[in-house]
């Protein structure tokens, strides 16, 4: 028997951050982002997960096939967006992440998470890879969701 095609999708992408390099106004610059985005991802029942490191924005979303298209075009007409590149575009059969909208970056409580994932070195030589942000993306949701008490996910 075939397996019938799923439309639910996972798009992995990369850019160039245009956010200040001053904490407290980056602070707000992604706060602002959160916002604006978790509406619109509930509407368009995405979840995804955004990371800021040193000047660079990674994120995965899941969705339906037309949502991730129109949110991903939303993506690359950000003016806070630059040198926007698909790393990974691919059919899922599940979602892992839980929330329609959440964001990570380094700090010290999560140090050791982003040690172990390495990505600084690939940002610097180009485009990392898929698996190393999909990885680190899911260790920083369990690191938060432990952090809060929680042990599983239902998805």
């Amino acid at each position: 028997m075939r397996n019938k095609r799923t439309s639910l999708i996972h798009l992995i992408y990369f850019s160039r951050a245009l956010v200040s390099t001053e904490g407290a106004i980056r602070a707000r610059e992604l706060g602002e982002i959160a916002r604006q985005a978790q509406k619109r991802n509930e509407f368009s029942v995405i979840t995804s997960f955004l990371i800021y490191e040193q000047g660079y924005f990674m994120q995965v979303l899941e969705g339906d096939r037309t949502s991730i298209q129109d949110t991903f075009t939303r993506i690359v007409n950000d003016r806070r967006h630059r040198d926007v590149q698909i790393i990974e575009w691919r059919e899922i059969v599940k979602r892992e992440f839980v929330s329609s909208f959440n964001i990570a970056q380094r700090v010290a409580a999560n140090e050791l998470v982003f040690q172990k994932a390495n990505v600084l070195p690939m940002l610097q030589r180009g485009t990392p890879k898929a698996p190393v942000v999909y990885g680190l993306a899911r260790a920083l949701q369990a690191d938060s969701m432990a952090k809060q008490g929680i042990d599983h996910l239902f998805v």
